[in-house]
């Protein structure tokens, strides 16, 4: 991505490659028609700038706004996704698959290349290891990326909805979450048009149906999709031109092979007839060889004899319940009981612990809680585990179950563990859990205090957090648990955690945008309450709903959630909560452009934490009001507004950046009541102080208005720069509505400059983008400058349709700016 000195060059270059430098500035989810184009690149980006914005389709979803509720840890660079997971150590045969695989994927028949390919097997046979080792071989033929997910079909808990795959995968191409579509075939349309055009391997692991597989299909013929399940998706060979391979166990020799290269340097002198014999009880599959190998590695001593005598009599035990169809599966049941048998006490019952973790990963810490040791010493019975092939390490202190392990872990917790031992290890992880979540928003931000109460019971050591990026970080890799554990605590009904976890977590979905989870966590805290007849925690989840689709943009159902919230916050004389619903409501109606239901419910909200506090709330309905004013043309009120909250925030020591929204509104009223000397302090101010805050929607704004103020002080190369930057900030958010505002700037920008065809295209591409969004205001005004430069380029013909849809626009509002541009856009068109 360039530097916004490119960017001028690139905007400023008149006549031929417009199109082309258009094309490499727009964000996900915008194309231009296919055509010719002789725009050229050097080093990534493009030098000069051809066709026309009005020849843009935008397509997608768009979010935005004027208020900020937290840094986001958020990058503006994206790299090509590398998510296949480390390749197989001790990989051992399947020469005669590789080769099946190999040509398939070079295939130059008729059809081309095949674009499926389902590696089938029964469970632990390596399917995962197979596609993994492929990936691996094959990736160099994928430079745009390659992407893999474990599907979790088979595991214990639920499968992972195709859904929430398309989510990871659109976030790994860099779309941001609000630009994420709700629907999962607006989804999958998205995936597919990112994907067009490019070579991308995409890794389908434990897939178990072909609903869960279909939906993740890339639809061009560079790309390749590898899936792995226990089963034949015969329907994706129907449908979808899928080659299936059907994994069979290892031969004889190549279990031998395996075994032998797992116990190198370990043992020596061991009969290949007694090795046979090992792998012949492991019914030679990998998952069960490699547990046995590393078995015999660390009992050198021990005789394989003795080692297979040991696990012929553990088979025995299996025999009784086998039929001859379950031969393998009791094969892989038998060694995992032979292992599993011989771990010290301790580890064995960390192991089967585990099998009640709600998640798919699991840290040491989070083991820890299970079990109610010391993390130290949950750290080496982990490593004990991991090295005996139970679990697997997936990173610094991460790990993970093979599903049949997760379900053989389960089956012994609940063989071993009284009820009441299996309660109180879920409600140990739980409560640990939710209290690092706490932390985590203590961390975070200071605005929100906790819902915590001072007697509940507090876990061993949580998880500390030097800073917000820790607490974000921390938040990303939990993600997946916190939700399954809010779940797993519903169905065991503890639904006080429920609620409690998801109003903790409110802070840090706000901050990354991760609405799938954020809504259904809330909607599983609302449920929660309800069940317990807690009108205050209702109350809460509403709110918290309503500021989740509030922040999504589906203004409806946020203005339903914080009118049901005020509702029971009436009803039960919560007058701290009423304040808080209103508040609510006052930004919904704010960002509705209703300004004065907005004003209203904000000034209701004012009054009572003027009189009852607490006092730091004052600021940003303060601040909220002075957005309003501003809105309605009021800008000294505005001001005094914005000096108002920006001395609450001062004295409350609020985090900086609300101190920078109160400073760049205050410039915005300067700038527009005629004061840019003013308006310079202010800039100068918040610039200096937003390099304390990493939110990428702060930074876009500034640059907004940094832009607005240089445009209007006719220093247009500056303009152009922080209106570019602006841009890719926005892009990089998912904030749409912000594009289209800096694309306007910048047609405003090249009508001052003379370029009046330039300003023309970025005009045309801002309304475009706003007609899409359903944004009239901001519509009415841009078409408003569209207007202006077609009627300055001598078409008048096109100014006057331009107007008129502007008037048809702004008939919805009556507020005072509403009716001046009105008065001036009907003096032109009847003039």
């Amino acid at each position: 991505m360039g530097s916004g000195r490119d960017r001028i060059a690139v905007a400023a270059a008149p006549g031929a490659g417009r199109r082309e430098a258009l094309r490499g500035r727009l964000g996900m989810g915008d194309v231009l028609p296919s055509g010719p184009g002789d725009g050229t690149v050097h080093g990534g980006v493009w030098s000069d700038l051809s066709g026309a914005a009005r020849d843009v389709v935008q397509a997608g979803q768009v979010l935005g706004g004027v208020h900020f509720h937290g840094p986001a840890p958020v990058s503006v660079e994206v790299p090509v996704p590398r998510q296949l997971p480390g390749d197989v150590s001790g990989f051992v045969g399947r020469a005669a698959e590789f080769a099946e695989l190999d040509a398939l994927h070079t295939s130059d028949g008729p059809d081309g290349a095949v674009p499926v390919v389902v590696i089938a097997g029964t469970a632990g046979v390596g399917k995962t290891s197979l596609a993994v080792r492929l990936a691996h071989r094959i990736s160099g033929r994928f430079p745009d990326g390659q992407l893999f997910v474990n599907l979790r079909g088979y595991d214990t808990g639920p499968p992972l909805a195709p859904a929430a795959a398309l989510e990871r995968f659109l976030r790994a191409f860099g779309v941001p979450a609000p630009a994420i579509p709700a629907g999962l075939e607006e989804r999958a349309e998205l995936y597919r048009s990112l994907l067009a055009g490019k070579q991308v391997l995409v890794v389908l692991d434990n897939a178990a149906t072909v609903g869960q597989v279909r939906p993740l299909l890339p639809g061009t013929a560079g790309c390749l999709t590898v899936v792995t399940s226990r089963h034949r998706l015969s329907g994706l060979a129907v449908r979808d031109g899928a080659r299936r391979i059907t994994l069979d166990v290892l031969t004889e020799q190549q279990s031998v092979d395996l075994v032998t290269a797992a116990t190198r340097g370990y043992r020596t002198g061991d009969d290949p007839g007694q090795i046979t014999e090992l792998a012949r009880l492991c019914a030679r599959l990998p998952l069960a060889l490699r547990i046995a190998a590393e078995r015999a590695a660390t009992h050198p001593l021990l005789g394989l004899p003795e080692l297979t005598a040991q696990l012929r009599d553990e088979s025995t035990l299996w025999e009784a319940l086998s039929s001859p169809d379950q031969e393998e599966a009791d094969a892989v049941r038998t060694v995992f009981a032979w292992s599993y048998r011989t771990l010290p006490p301790a580890a064995a019952r960390l192991f089967r612990l585990l099998g009640l973790h709600p998640g798919p990963d699991f840290s040491a810490q989070a083991a820890a809680a299970l079990t109610g040791q010391e993390v130290r010493l949950t750290h080496s019975l982990l490593d004990l585990l991991a090295g005996a092939h139970l679990v697997e390490s997936t990173g610094a202190d991460r790990y993970q179950f093979h599903d049949l392990l997760r379900a053989y872990a389960t089956d012994q917790a609940h063989q071993e563990e009284t009820a009441e031992d299996q309660r109180s290890a879920l409600d140990r992880v739980a409560v640990w859990y939710l209290h690092t979540a706490d932390a985590a928003r203590a961390a975070a931000q200071t605005f929100y205090p906790s819902v915590l109460s001072s007697e509940q019971f507090r876990p061993g050591p949580v998880v500390a957090f030097d800073g917000q990026q820790e607490a974000f970080a921390w938040h990303r890799r939990e993600q997946a648990n916190l939700l399954a554990v809010a779940r797993a605590a519903v169905q065991a009904g503890m639904d006080e955690i429920a609620w409690q976890l998801s109003a903790t977590l409110h802070v840090l979905y706000s901050a990354r945008n991760t609405f799938d989870d954020w809504l259904a966590m809330a909607h599983i805290g609302l449920e929660a309450a309800q069940r317990l007849g807690d009108r205050r925690a209702q109350a809460l989840m509403h709110d918290t709903l309503g500021t989740a689709y509030k922040d999504s943009r589906r203004l409806a159902q946020a203005g339903e959630h914080h009118q049901a919230a005020l509702d029971l916050r009436t009803c039960i004389g919560d007058l701290s909560g009423v304040a808080e619903s209103a508040g609510g409501l006052g930004l919904v109606h704010l960002w509705q452009r209703d300004l004065d239901a907005s004003r209203t419910r904000l000034e209701q909200a004012l009054a009572f934490y003027q009189q009852h506090g607490p006092y730091h709330r004052t600021g940003p309905v303060l601040c909220g009001l002075a957005y309003v004013a501003a809105d309605l043309g009021e800008q000294q009120q505005a001001a005094h507004l914005a000096h108002q909250a920006l001395a609450v925030y001062r004295e409350t020591e609020a985090d900086h950046y609300m101190d920078v929204d109160a400073l760049l509104l205050l410039t915005r009223v300067a700038r527009e009541a005629g004061d840019p000397a003013q308006a310079e302090e202010h800039m100068a101010e918040a610039t200096a102080m937003q390099d304390t805050t990493s939110s990428p929607a702060l930074q876009a704004a500034l640059r907004l208005e940094q832009a607005a103020l240089h445009r209007e002080r006719n220093r247009h190369d500056q303009a152009l720069e922080a209106y570019w930057t602006c841009e890719t900030l926005q892009r990089t958010i998912g904030n749409r509505l912000g594009q289209a505002l800096a694309y306007d700037g910048i047609g405003q920008t090249m009508h001052a400059l003379g370029r009046l065809l330039e300003a023309i295209d970025f005009h045309t591409m801002a309304a475009r983008i706003l007609r899409d969004l359903d944004q009239p205001w901001n519509l009415a005004q841009t078409l408003a400058h569209l207007a202006d430069a077609h009627t300055d380029n001598d078409q008048p013909e096109h100014a006057h349709q331009h107007r008129t849809e502007a008037l048809t626009l702004l008939d919805g509002f009556s507020d005072p700016p509403a009716a001046t541009l009105r008065q001036r856009l009907q003096e032109l068109t009847t003039g």
